[in-house]
């Protein structure tokens, strides 16, 4: 079992990010649930690190059970929308169909819009040449975070693909083995009885 291996939740005052890694069971359902105020804009991405085929169902529901997203069997996949209701909008990740298969999956949510950098939320005249370094270190900050949670995501995938492609090596090689000493040892018996001196038959009279 992988359990969960990260959870992570980024608030501020305009916005926040639920960022998380669970375990989703054969033929098991899991359900997450966001509150979001009407007219802000969210975004969800999800991935499947390892499992099966990794592909996963995946729905967004709104407060009045309506679907505005919903995906059968993807990979990976991400969604913007913006929110017609206040209210508690549900994401589900569902492997049903998956009767022996495990699945680790990844899950970004993020709500709203990121707070900007202090002293530059209310900033009534034109920023400065160093605050705009700033900010322009901050958007390239995030961005690299964003490429390091990929690239994590696809180094878990390389690795968990090398590690069963170990096991099948060393189970197709024991099998081999197997076979090689069954076939020797046949062989010597074979070769046995080639040389072995078989007495004459004399029938009884």
């Amino acid at each position: 079992m992988y359990g969960i291996t990260q959870v992570e939740v980024v608030e501020s005052a305009t916005g926040y990010a639920t960022e998380l890694t669970f375990e989703l069971p054969d033929s098991a359902r899991e359900c997450f649930h966001e509150e979001i105020k009407k007219n802000t804009t969210a975004t969800l991405e999800f991935q499947v690190v390892t499992g099966g085929q990794y592909d996963v169902d995946v729905t967004l529901e709104d407060p009045n059970k309506g679907v505005i997203y919903k995906q059968i069997k993807t990979q990976f996949d991400s969604h913007t929308f913006t929110a017609a209701h206040t209210g508690i909008y549900i994401v589900c990740f569902s492997n049903e169909f998956s009767t022996f298969s495990h699945k680790l999956v990844y899950m970004d949510f993020q709500v709203g819009d990121e707070q900007p950098l202090p002293g530059l939320g209310d900033h009534v005249t034109v920023m400065t040449q160093m605050e705009s370094s700033a900010q322009d270190i901050h958007k390239a900050l995030n961005t690299i975070l964003d490429f390091q949670t990929h690239h994590r995501l696809r180094e878990t995938q390389g690795r968990k693909r090398a590690e069963d492609l170990n096991d099948r090596v060393l189970w197709w090689s024991c099998l081999e083995t197997l076979a090689i000493l069954t076939i020797g040892i046949g062989q010597v018996f074979v070769l046995r009885n080639f040389f072995t001196e078989k007495k004459p038959y004399h029938p009884v009279k």
